[in-house]
């Protein structure tokens, strides 16, 4: 167990349980009331709290009100918070992912990617573009939604934006290895054996289709590593935040 910090690490949304799971990672952890984002993130400043976690409950609407960087931005959520001038939201999940493939041993280099989501999920998926995919279809509700999200691919990544409903989408799929889908259904026999899935939906069995599923068991772990990082500079390792993990649950 590690020593306590003297900097206290606020916990948003979460019980009074979860606070004393952290104690034993060495966090000084204080749940703290959610009803008055301003108020709350002002108070926390004041009396000098090194950080925060979010519920996921309150991601969404807390992110109204802290500097948020690029990722957090997209998704117009957050779910760790450092305090210093200001403060500072970021959304860890989607590096976490980024983490997961990379663990996995997934051949990213070069190989085409499809990315399938519905609104502002779609940002969990980019930062998987930064392991080298050569090409990438961006495929959301909307033509220009999947627009919006392409320009914020990578540079000597080729993009390619339809909507769910486009007639390129099937060939976007035959060109694809791995298909990420972070939201909404997924179209009748895209999933082809050649795919890899990844499915943050938890919604989808790639049944008859012969195509593999890519285990996401370690994100959770990854995600919150990622969470601490942000809010109190302090690095875990993924395979010692299993408790903790269950206990924020």
């Amino acid at each position: 167990m590690r020593p306590v910090r003297d900097a206290p690490l606020a916990l948003i949304g979460y019980s009074a349980d979860a606070a004393r799971a952290l104690r034993g990672a060495g966090l000084l952890a204080v749940p703290v009331p959610d009803d008055d984002p301003a108020a709350v993130l002002e108070a926390c400043r004041t009396l000098r709290f090194i950080g925060a976690l979010v519920h996921p409950s309150r991601e969404v609407a807390l992110a109204g009100y802290l500097d948020l960087d690029p990722e957090a931005r997209r998704a117009g959520r957050a779910d760790a918070v450092a305090f210093g001038v200001g403060a500072h939201g970021t959304y860890a999940l989607a590096d976490a992912l980024k983490d997961a493939l990379e663990l996995s041993g997934y051949a990213a280099y070069g190989a085409g990617a499809l990315l399938l989501g519905s609104g502002a999920d779609l940002a969990l998926a980019l930062p998987l573009l930064r392991l080298g995919f050569g090409n990438v279809g961006i495929v959301a509700d909307s033509y220009s939604e999947a627009e919006r999200f392409a320009r914020d691919v990578p540079a000597g990544v080729r993009a390619f934006a339809v909507g769910r409903r486009d007639s390129a989408l099937a060939s976007l799929s035959e060109r694809a290895d791995l298909i990420v889908l972070t939201g909404g259904p997924i179209p009748p026999g895209l999933l082809q054996p050649y795919h890899t899935l990844v499915d943050l939906t938890g919604q989808v069995s790639t049944g008859h289709s012969g195509a593999a599923r890519l285990d996401l068991v370690r994100l959770p772990e990854l995600r919150l590593g990622r969470q601490l990082l942000h809010a109190t500079g302090q690095r875990y390792r993924p395979e010692d935040l299993s408790d903790l993990v269950a206990a924020l649950a």
